[in-house]
């Protein structure tokens, strides 16, 4: 059950289930961004109490002592834990905490918990995300019943969202820079603690945010980013390629896809990579629109806005960003380990996700948590189809200042029934991402993908 969310919700969102006839606002509301709402679209103020602040802006500039290419240098060394949410006395929070959240404190009893901070809202984009995104609120609808959009591009399409689905759309279409090339990797941990860590060579293109970009080019080349991913080790998968390209018009054009197989040293396509099909070499414990928290057509499901509510969550987790502490400090049974996390107060949208009649999935629902100040989702419920809780996961995020844009650097899937879990982006031990590299369409063709299944 989500609780208390009536109480923000009532002065900020009509609660809608999945309508597609309402997207565009008037430019009286739109006037709203950058005044009472951030550029984005959250609240600029803080809560009753205080323990969330007024959004001032973010982190706009680098701490001293940092160069680009370094891992980045956490900007609030001094700050020490105000209390932390135990099994022992999580139900004194729990309504300020996920149905999955609770499911962890309950699992592991003893081990897992959450070192509450000070809250710091340091999200932050460039000026012409902020004014792309003021654009776009008074422009941008959804198209296909919800499967694709129109009138938008760079900036948020939603930043002040009227249903579930304009939500979900805003978390997809996030500024994460414009390309950028990732090294790291992912770890699928036993019940009692062993791994074999998979490394991934991982290059986005994001055409969405591309500079020049508009709304009708957008529409016209029907795409809004391109991405592969090669396995690099263990030897066994290494050579390993999958290329996908993803469409704006989802119903129009589906998701194209294709993998470079080593053993027959061919490229195939691959229309079966979405929905619930297992993730990259995931060992069962992610579906591949788990990826990014959330990816893909959300056409399999009904989408409501539930409105918001405060969340604890895990916020400027620099420590465990950090190339100091190695894959064997992070990983431990059940869940990563919780002295390297960072959790803080902030407000989320919820948006609950049930899956329509017509369609087959491994999650009956899903309940997404975003970050009001980002539009990244921190925390996904997702239940089978009983209706029983099935897995949880977390997203544990940083300000990427160089670029600057929120983003999570490890999301850790749990499975609640094996008492498994998959931490993705995994990084500590290589280079830090690139968000330079210049990369081109040319990079992102099938015989691309040849060339690097192959080199």
């Amino acid at each position: 059950m989500i609780k208390n969310l009536g109480v923000i919700a009532a002065s900020i969102a009509i609660t809608l289930a999945s309508s597609t006839a309402i997207a565009k606002v008037s430019e009286t509301e739109a006037a709203k961004l950058g005044n009472e709402l951030t550029p984005l679209g959250g609240l600029k103020a803080g809560n009753a109490d205080g323990s969330i602040p007024a959004w001032t802006g973010g982190i706009t500039t680098p701490p001293a002592g940092y160069s680009k290419g370094d891992f980045h240098i956490d900007p609030f060394p001094e700050d020490k834990v105000q209390f932390t949410i135990t099994g022992a006395n999580y139900k004194e929070y729990a309504d300020s905490l996920s149905d999955g959240q609770i499911a962890l404190f309950e699992a592991y009893p003893d081990t897992f918990k959450m070192p509450v901070y000070e809250t710091r809202r340091t999200a932050s984009n460039p000026e012409f995300v902020y004014e792309a995104t003021k654009a776009n609120a008074t422009s941008a609808e959804l198209l296909n019943a919800g499967n694709g959009i129109k009138g938008a591009a760079i900036g948020i399409p939603f930043p002040i969202p009227q249903n579930g689905l304009e939500a979900i759309w805003n978390h997809l279409l996030r500024y994460r820079g414009q390309s950028v090339q990732r090294y790291g990797g992912q770890a699928a941990v036993t019940a009692n603690g062993d791994y074999n860590v998979i490394g991934f060579d991982e290059k986005l293109l994001i055409k969405y945010s591309e500079t020049g970009m508009t709304a009708d080019k957008l529409v016209e080349d029907n795409i809004l980013f391109k991405f592969m991913q090669s396995v690099t080790f263990p030897a066994r998968l290494a050579g390993t390629v999958l290329l996908v390209h993803e469409t704006v018009d989802q119903i129009k054009k589906p998701r194209m896809a294709w993998t470079y197989n080593t053993g027959q040293r061919k490229v195939f396509a691959a229309p079966n990579i979405a929905y619930d099909a297992p993730g990259t070499a995931a060992d069962g414990l992610r579906t591949t629109d788990d990826f990014d928290m959330f990816n893909g057509s959300p056409d399999r499901y009904n989408w409501e806005l539930k409105g918001k509510k405060e969340l604890y969550i895990a916020y400027n987790n620099y420590k465990l960003h950090s190339d100091k502490a190695k894959y064997s400090d992070i990983l431990m049974p059940g869940h990563i380990n919780p002295d390297l996390t960072r959790y803080e107060k902030h407000r989320v949208w919820v948006v609950e996700a049930t899956l329509k009649d017509e369609y087959r999935h491994i999650y009956q629902k899903r309940v997404f948590y975003i970050d009001e100040d980002s539009w990244q989702v921190h925390v996904a419920d997702m239940y089978d189809n009983r209706n029983e809780l099935y897995r949880v996961a977390l997203a544990y995020g940083v300000n990427y200042y160089d670029v600057p844009t929120h983003w999570s650097t490890l999301d850790v899937y749990h499975d609640l029934n094996s008492r498994r879990y998959l931490a993705l982006g995994l990084d500590n031990e290589e280079t830090m991402y690139d968000f330079e590299e210049e990369l081109k369409d040319r990079d992102f063709t099938q015989s691309a993908l040849r060339r690097q299944g192959i080199r």
